[in-house]
Order: structure tokens, then sequence, then C-alpha cells
């Protein structure tokens, strides 16, 4: 492992998907834009051709050969192909728990023990494929509170290994929105609406911007923003108050209403059939904690 295999794993379990064929394997990565402009109206597709550079000094060496960059106005996809039997493939499968899409990938336990220069080039790499910073992503109610959002559809896993590599490396989570009925229709009013499933959207992990700056984007924009939202918030908040890990704060509960989603057999066994008032609850039963 080095800080590049590091990197390009955190790519994939990030937006990646890989195809095995007979004797090669093809690996994609996809960079959507969640918005066409920044805050400051500059082209994120634009900024994000110029990141490539960069990605592409970091990630062709490892593979041996170049990147094949096609971009579309919603987002640019990178991908490469390899013999099944080449050493760098044969550990990306090994190292993302053998999934074939985002979905279903895990952090294989070794990636727990590499080095912390090593998991923070992981994160940045999930950070650079799936994380914004925008000025809309500020925390409700008070004020320059900017954060990060690391956005996981669907994979319930995977949102609790990110966690749990964000721990390891001293970034605390200040909360987790899970694609749970208890949180994105808490008090029913989608389902006494007929909308039953719509609390089916993706998890976001979301850190106060000063507290991923060690992390950062490779993506130009995204570190620009990070940086300057970074900043605004450090003139409204002192940082004491952000590096607080959730088992460290003042516990607030409220009591939520049962769900009938909570049954719903596309979730996970350990928490099907359960409620949760608070998304610690969730997160500690699923393994993020103290």
């Amino acid at each position: 492992m080095n800080v590049e295999m590091a990197y390009l794993i955190g790519m994939i379990l990030g937006n990646g998907e890989i195809q095995r064929g007979a004797t090669n394997t093809n690996i994609t990565i996809d960079i959507p834009y969640k918005n066409l402009y920044t805050d400051d109206l500059k082209d994120v597709q634009i900024y994000v051709k110029a990141s490539i550079v960069d990605i592409r000094a970091i990630v062709e060496p490892l593979i041996g050969h170049n990147l094949v960059v096609t971009e579309t106005k919603h987002s640019t996809k990178m991908s490469f192909s390899k013999s099944n039997n080449e050493y760098v493939i044969r550990e990306i499968i090994r190292l993302i728990g053998s999934g074939r899409h985002h979905s279903t990938m895990r952090m294989n336990p070794e990636l727990f023990s590499i080095t912390t220069d090593e998991k923070k080039a992981l994160l940045r790499g999930i950070a650079d494929v799936t994380g914004y910073i925008r000025k809309s992503n500020i925390a409700f109610g008070q004020e320059g509170a900017h954060r990060v959002y690391i956005e996981i559809p669907g994979n319930w896993y995977l949102v609790i290994d990110i966690a749990n590599m964000l721990k390891d490396v001293d970034v605390p989570v200040q909360t987790i929105d899970f694609g749970h009925p208890n949180f994105r229709d808490s008090h029913l009013k989608d389902y006494n609406k007929g909308k039953k499933t719509v609390w089916k959207r993706e998890h976001q992990i979301k850190i106060f911007a000063n507290e991923f700056l060690p992390i950062g984007f490779n993506i130009k924009h995204k570190q620009d923003a990070l940086k300057k939202y970074s900043e605004e918030l450090l003139e409204f908040i002192d940082p004491e108050k952000t590096h607080k890990f959730y088992w460290e704060k003042a516990t607030r509960k409220t009591t939520k209403p049962r769900h009938p989603g909570e049954d719903d057999i596309s979730l996970p066994e350990e928490i099907r059939g359960k409620h949760f008032d608070s998304w610690t609850e969730l997160a500690k039963e699923l393994g993020y904690g103290e």
C-alpha cells in the first residue's frame, strides 16, 4: 500500500464500478457535478477538467498506462482496463470486499491498519467523487457552520466504514443523515400522503468544513470552497466546539413515532424492525461509536 493506491481505492469505493471479463477487468470512476456552477459562478466542468491533470499524475504511474477520460454535461468518467492477473487489479478487488459497484463495496479490515497519510488519501479519493461543499450545506441555525457532505447511495456499511476511518484520523462526524424512515420521514408526513418509500434516499455524512481540512480535495473547486468556508466558519465558531465526536457531546433526543418503513426488507438485518430516535443510536448499532 502507498498513498497513490489508497487514493485510487477511495475513488473506487466512493463512485466506482467494476466489470470483470474472462481475461480483463474494466474499472470506471464517475465524478458527478452536483451543480454546473460553483457558488461564485465558476464552471465546474472546467475545474474538474483541470483537476484531472493532477489525478492522472497520481493514478497513471500506479496502473501503468493512461486513463481514458470522457466528459458529459453532468459528470466526468475515468476508466482503465487491465488483465485479471495483474497485481494492482487483484489488490483492488481484495481491498473493496469483491464488490462490483460502489453500492456493494466495503473496506477490507486491512485498510484500517494502513498509515495515517494513506487513510487520509483514501478519504480524499472518496470525497473527490462523492463529497460536496456548498454554501447551502450550512448547519441549521448556526451562522457560518459550513459542512462537507459525503453522499453514499444505498451502501449502509460503507457509511460506517467511512465514519470509522474519519475517526481513525481524528476527524469527527457532525451528523449522519441516514436514508432511514426515522430520519427522512420522522413524522410520517410523506407516508400519510401515500409516499411510503420516499425516505429511501442517499446517506449523507456531514463534517464541519474546518475539520475536513486535514483531508481536503484534489478537485480544485471543492478545495477552494473548503478553504473559503472553513475561514468563514472560524469567524463564528470556536474550533473546540467543532472538534467533538457525538459521544463527547451532551445527548439531545426527541421521541419519534414508529414508522411502518422500519420493517422494510431493504434495511440491513441488524437494524430491520428497530426504531431509532437519534442518528447516533443507529450509527452505534451498525458499529460507529467510541
